[in-house]
């Protein structure tokens, strides 16, 4: 499995789309967790970052979002999971 990529309102999307291509290039699947809108969406704007970074690797990203219950201070919490796939990209630069 790999490393969870915990996303907050305050993650630099740069930074986390970074880490998602590395992680991408090494292992072929990452997964990140964000609790709240404003989280949710850095890391979808990190996971568009992440796609300009792969590209010329010759593969898109895929993105699998699901919900999960985790526990926060005592207190459960849902969070949304993104599982990242590799999505391969044909020469003329169509993913298929």
């Amino acid at each position: 499995m790999a490393e969870l990529i915990k996303v907050s309102a305050q993650s630099r999307t740069t930074a986390v789309a970074g880490a998602i291509a590395g992680i991408m290039r090494e292992q072929g699947y990452a997964e990140l967790q964000a609790i709240g809108a404003a989280a949710i969406n850095q890391a979808i704007k990190a996971v568009t970052i992440a796609r300009g970074y792969v590209r010329d690797d010759g593969f898109d990203l895929v993105l699998v979002p699901y919900f999960t219950e985790v526990e926060i201070e005592g207190a459960e919490r849902t969070a949304i999971r993104m599982v990242i796939h590799k999505y391969p990209v044909l020469a003329n630069g169509i993913a298929h």
